[in-house]
């Protein structure tokens, strides 16, 4: 049995002694060095643009502006998905800080930034809005046409009579809460490596989506999608900002430039910051609640600033509408998600995509509501916690739900009920508090894999599911080893790389365990057929009365008499069996206007609870212990599982207590890892536990993000619960903690 088993992942000896070929290593022979002229204004109307210097400079190969994009028979300047309204570079509009606007290919570095300095650029700048909100308003600046009133996307929710349900309320609670732009933060940044030989275009790049990579790709150059290659190699984090199309236009456009040299586009740290970027985010959220707990109604509106392009806000907006809401039992629900275009970089997924924005508010408002009924904030949920076969907001009946479980787990891990450890004087405070999180994953979704069997016994496992640490080809190895009954030392898994593997929609939302392990499962069952089949002969059975299983095909009824793997394929000549699995959900469906309908095939689970110790003179937390539980359905690598869950609460506290990025007049004043801040192995806290719940016959559940949304909205209660201060607005810094208590205590007095 590999499934259950801490395996050591398949690549951990190339993790330690550094040898994994990651894309910012790549090196290709004659291969140019790539660079990026930027905008240093948020808002202009380009008025001229003279590369013609930068293009005479002695190891400049090329240069791409807009220019290089018109007429009938180059490629497309826009590209997008689902929304194509961003340009390669831009032409006669600059919409941000760090948009591109040429690029350069050279024979080194310091060429290029030569290059740079002779790019003459001339503008007339325009007004510019970097507040959500304000974006709205009328007057405010327009960024694209086709949206005069900047919205990206407006999602709806409708479910109940929201005002019979507030008037049938004993207590109404009004909060508005808020999350800064943060960063990804990859340890290695965003990396496209492109080639053209012979009409082809191969990419080598740091990409969670290589089959979306491929697919926009091939629109923007009018290719045949069998003629663009993407290779993905293991990376060196993805975290969600890697998802999509980033740099891969820009690198593909040069090396088109160029003609017959590979081009390599790696961003410094700094231009991260202006690549992509966590959604910012303003929360109002309404609750009626009777006296007893229960819940009548909920109003909920939501503000993503999405900056300048469409991007992935397009199809997140709808999703963080539903994970605002809360997994609770209530009767009248509606909710308006905007996703809003603003002056600043591009948003996009944030590990945990739109969950720890809308987790953070929920989460703290029940503590809010617990509070003012004077119910222990544990009861208050475990009252109202949606259960298996209740009905969401959405209308759809819920199935194999473990809300309750996950929260319980954590709370009582902790021991919720058990009195704190006395306070160090009146200086420091200790204070407890939890959360649960519900996330969607992607409804409509499709994986598919290749399983390859050789005469030698050795099995090769093709498919597109990135490698980014997360371990995700070793379980992918586990399920595929106990489903043909070979050890896994004979397993090896390859990929992605679009004109090797099979399509997957991408490695995101926690999907991959769950889709492509059912997909390994439906090839490995194809598989099995193939060898009963070439084996029946040889057995003189019938296929049907054929067992496969721990590397033998026997005779079920008779289990002595069998044949290994190899035999079967060696006396019939077979030099491999191959064979392909396939999984898919297309079951999701919302109304636009009502948000009524099914949207995922399952819904992800999680929750934490922790213990924090609050400095009064100096606003200081400290997390000294964090419980957290998600549901996992099925364990794969026990492991692997609670690294996920840790790093998820330690990546968690980055965003809760440090991250931010700063901007002044659309500027970003902190685009390094000095100045923005990251969680260190100092701020872990020092009980740090964690656990994976499991139910017999459940199928295998993403939980690469399960643990992360509880996070901040734990800590923020457990603030609370120390010192009476309730810290709405990410991160919850010392300054914000000691304008609280100086807030509450001004008003006691």
């Amino acid at each position: 049995m590999a499934v259950g088993k801490s395996v050591p992942m398949l690549d951990s000896v190339a993790r330690v002694t550094g040898t994994v070929p990651y894309p910012s290593n790549l090196k290709l022979p004659d291969m140019l060095v790539g660079k990026i002229f930027r905008s240093r204004v948020p808002h202009a109307h380009v008025m001229k643009l003279d590369v013609s210097a930068a293009e005479r400079l002695p190891g400049v190969v090329a240069i791409v502006t807009a220019a290089d994009f018109a007429g009938d028979d180059k490629p497309n300047l826009h590209f997008g998905s689902p929304i194509q309204d961003q340009p390669i570079v831009a032409g006669d509009r600059i919409r941000y800080i760090g948009e591109p606007l040429a690029l350069i290919a050279a024979e080194s570095a310091a060429v290029a930034d030569q290059a740079m300095d002779l790019i003459e650029l001339e503008y007339e700048e325009l007004s510019a809005v970097f507040d959500a909100e304000q974006a709205m308003l009328p007057g405010a600046p327009i960024l694209h046409e086709a949206s005069p009133d900047n919205i990206v996307r407006h999602s709806k929710l409708r479910r109940g009579d929201i005002d019979a349900g507030f008037a049938a309320a004993d207590e109404i609670v009004e909060e508005v809460f808020s999350s800064p732009m943060a960063q990804q933060a990859s340890l290695e940044t965003h990396v496209a490596t492109a080639r053209w030989k012979e009409g082809k275009l191969t990419v080598w790049t740091g990409s969670q989506s290589p089959y979306t990579v491929r697919r926009v790709l091939g629109a923007i150059f009018d290719l045949d999608l069998e003629n663009v290659r993407v290779i993905v190699p293991p990376l060196g984090g993805g975290f969600g900002g890697k998802g999509n199309v980033r740099i891969q236009p820009m690198a593909a456009a040069l090396a088109w430039k160029v003609g017959n040299r590979p081009v390599k586009l790696m961003m410094t740290r700094a231009e991260e910051f202006v690549t992509v970027t966590k959604h910012a985010a303003k929360i109002m959220i309404k609750s009626g609640v009777k006296f007893d707990g229960t819940f009548t109604a909920r109003e909920v509106s939501i503000y993503w600033n999405g900056g300048a392009y469409a991007s992935s806000s397009a199809h997140l907006v709808p999703a963080g509408m539903l994970r605002a809401i809360g997994p609770y039992r209530i009767p009248a629900v509606h909710v308006d998600s905007y996703g809003i275009y603003t002056n600043l970089p591009i948003a996009a997924a944030y590990r945990g995509a739109m969950s720890s924005q809308g987790v953070f508010a929920h989460e703290s408002h029940m503590d809010t509501i617990a509070h003012l009924l004077g119910i222990d904030p544990l009861e208050l949920r475990t009252k109202n916690l949606l259960r298996t076969d209740d009905l969401f907001a959405t209308g759809e009946r819920l199935h194999d739900i473990h809300f309750v479980e996950c929260l319980e787990a954590a709370a009582y891990g902790l021991g919720w009920h058990e009195p704190l450890q006395s306070d160090n004087g009146t200086i420091k405070k200790r204070g407890r508090g939890l959360a649960v999180m519900m996330k969607n994953t992607i409804a409509n979704s499709y994986s598919e894999c290749r399983i390859e069997l050789d005469a030698e016994g050795r099995v090769t496992l093709f498919v597109s599911t990135v490698e980014m640490g997360q371990g995700g080809h070793t379980a992918l190895a586990q399920i595929a080893a106990e489903a043909l009954g070979v050890p896994i030392e004979v397993l090896a898994v390859t990929g992605p790389d679009t004109a090797e593997t099979p399509p997957d929609a991408q490695t995101a939302s926690s999907r991959s365990t769950h889709m492509m392990g059912n997909a390994v499962l439906d090839g490995a069952a194809s598989l099995r057929q193939q060898l009963a089949e070439a084996a029946a002969p040889i057995l003189e059975w019938s296929p049907d009365d054929l067992s496969v299983a721990d590397g033998y095909v026997f005779v079920t009824t008779q289990p002595q008499a069998r044949i290994p793997y190899t035999e079967v394929l060696g006396r019939n000549n077979i030099d491999a069996l191959t064979a392909t699995g396939k999984y898919s959900t297309n079951e999701g469906k919302l109304d636009p206007d009502t948000g009524q309908g099914i949207s995922t095939p399952d819904w992800h689970q999680g929750a934490g609870a922790c213990e924090v110790e609050v400095d009064t003179q100096t606003g200081k937390v400290t997390v000294l212990r964090y419980h957290s539980a998600s549901f996992a359905g099925r364990v794969v690598n026990p492991t692997l599982a609670g690294l996920q869950n840790d790093g998820n609460v330690i990546f968690g506290m980055g965003a809760s207590l440090l991250e931010e990025v700063a901007i002044d007049g659309g500027q970003i004043t902190n685009p390094n890892l000095s100045d923005y801040m990251l969680p260190s192995f100092l701020d872990t806290p020092v009980e740090l536990k964690n656990v994976s719940l499991e139910e017999e016959g459940s199928s295998f559940q993403g939980i690469g993000e399960m643990t992360l949304p509880p996070v901040a909205p734990a800590i923020a209660n457990a603030i609370y619960d120390a010192v009476g201060a309730r810290i709405r607005d990410l991160p919850l810094t010392a300054e914000k903690v000691l304008r609280g208590i100086q807030g509450r205590t001004d008003h006691e007095r």
